[in-house]
């Protein structure tokens, strides 16, 4: 406790040493610059703007709202990642959701990792971090890696290098972009995923992806299913959905009650057997630890 106490203070320290003009920091050259570059700093976050580079472009309301209920209750438990721009103004990197969520709750600091680095350093910077966050959707992460190859000039094995994926990994996630833009906003808003996407992709005409899209809503098609039905397309031209078990009465009721308790839409799937499975989806590790906390209540 009294370490984290310390760390606490140091940042404040920190904090007052930014907003003096005298002490103004432009490079790692300059004096106290290794106090400051890559520490954590307590910052005001109207002195922080959003960063034009941020590969994220929609922000679900339901989930900044779970996070900001997080962050009143727990804190902020990563710090964001900013760059310093002129005196006592900074450019967010990365964390703009733990930004925007701070905000909705009427923080007027949050925790930041200091950097300072030009627009392509700081394009880079948000691009690779933000590809490694597990909250961004499928399409956002292909185009970040797109961005890469045309604003950076990487090559896959580069990136592969930078993020820390396979080749074959950022390879499955480029292909995506090839689907047809009404599929490519159905996976964004989480109506497909990333595994039907992948199954889609097997067809190039537009017109038949887009039947299929269809088949999957309709029928509610697990992945599997979606490549049963890409397979019996490409060998018979035909799209025909698979037969769907009926959910139980008994169990369309209780999911209703269970996803009303975990504040998310529950998933479930029945085989023509009777057994079946629950799927409880999270947007974020701070969504996570909130389910984590209702499951140990109930012990």
């Amino acid at each position: 406790m009294a370490k984290a106490t310390k760390k606490q203070a140091l940042g404040r320290g920190l904090s007052a040493l930014l907003q003096d003009p005298s002490n103004d920091i432009t490079s790692i050259q300059d004096k106290n610059a290794d106090k400051v570059i890559g520490n954590i700093v307590e910052l005001d976050l109207n002195t922080i703007s959003v960063n034009p580079f941020q590969p994220r472009t929609k922000f679900n309301e339901d989930s900044l709202l779970e996070l900001a209920s997080s962050i009143k209750e727990l804190g902020i438990i990563q710090p964001i990642t900013v760059r310093k721009i002129a005196f006592n103004k900074y450019q967010l990197v990365s964390g703009e959701r733990r930004f925007r969520a701070s905000k909705l709750i009427g923080l007027t600091a949050i925790p930041s990792y200091i950097r300072i680095a030009n627009d392509q350093e700081s394009l880079e910077m948000a691009l690779v971090e933000n590809i490694q966050r597990q909250d961004l959707d499928p399409i956002e992460i292909a185009l970040s890696y797109q961005r890469l190859i045309d604003e950076i000039n990487l090559t896959q094995e580069q990136m592969s290098d930078r993020v820390g994926k396979k080749r074959s990994t950022i390879a499955n996630y480029l292909r995506l972009l090839k689907l047809d833009p009404i599929i490519q906003t159905g996976m964004r808003d989480g109506f497909i995923s990333m595994g039907h996407g992948r199954a889609i992709i097997n067809i190039e005409d537009y017109t038949a992806q887009l039947e299929i899209y269809e088949k999957i809503l309709s029928s509610k098609l697990s992945v599997r299913e979606t490549e049963s039905l890409v397979k019996n397309y490409r060998e018979n031209k035909v799209v025909a959905a698979p037969e769907k078990v009926e959910i139980p009465e008994f169990v369309q009721k209780g999911v209703k009650q269970i996803s009303e308790y975990f504040g998310h839409k529950i998933n479930v799937k029945v085989s023509k057997n009777g057994s079946g499975k629950i799927t409880i989806p999270f947007h974020s590790e701070e969504d996570f630890n909130r389910i984590k906390k209702l499951v140990k209540r109930e012990k």
